[in-house]
């Protein structure tokens, strides 16, 4: 099954015709093994009475953990019925057994809407029973890369050169930092690293 993904989410593609380095594609074969991105490819069914009395068990016993950790702190413990009937509205994550995952460029901004931070890459995922095959995208100095991209795409004018607003990221999102070995420090200007050589000059 083929799940209809916004096209929003492939926006990374535009980095390979980018002024940045064109990223890799990283090839897995073999049993299911790769996130999508944190937890291994799943779906999501409704509650039967099975998976509902599984929940409801764990719940009770993880509220009868916590008053034994906690005597202070003890929580009261719910019916059986009560956690059940509750847990009959869940859905519930079960391994996917066929099937693909789109997995968009994972990142969020903190403190500003321009203070970008990489979280994962993106991928595509097929699953066949216990087997996968997984296609990742991977950029030099990933974290870098992708911040400075996402400031290239989003806060620069397109209307503008493609050196032009290279240069406005160099300017305002700068990717200089230093770091220390011991007593020995290093800067690096990772726009250097992440450009193609074009746009060096």
């Amino acid at each position: 099954m083929v799940k209809l993904t916004s096209m929003k989410n492939f926006n990374y593609i535009k980095a390979f015709f980018s002024p940045f380095k064109r990223p890799k594609l990283k090839w897995y074969i073999g049993k299911i093994a790769i996130g999508t991105p944190y937890f291994y490819p799943r779906r999501w069914v409704k509650a039967t009475p099975e998976l509902a009395k599984k929940a409801t068990i764990e719940e009770i016993e993880r509220l009868r953990k916590w008053n034994r950790t906690n005597p202070e702190l003890k929580r009261k413990i719910p019916s059986f019925d009560e956690i059940y009937k509750s847990k009959m509205r869940y859905n519930y994550a079960k391994p996917k057994r066929f099937g693909f995952d789109f997995v968009s460029l994972g990142w969020k901004t903190k403190w500003s809407g321009t203070d970008y931070r990489f979280e994962w890459s993106p991928l595509i995922s097929f699953v066949f029973f216990k087997w996968q095959i997984a296609v990742t995208v991977i950029a030099p100095e990933m974290n870098h890369y992708w911040e400075a991209w996402l400031y290239y795409e989003n806060d620069t004018d397109k209307s503008k050169s493609r050196k032009e607003r290279i240069a406005k990221c160099r300017k305002e999102f700068s990717q200089t930092w230093t770091r220390s070995y011991g007593e020995t420090k290093e800067t690096i200007d990772y726009y250097n690293v992440i450009l193609k050589e074009k746009y060096l000059k």
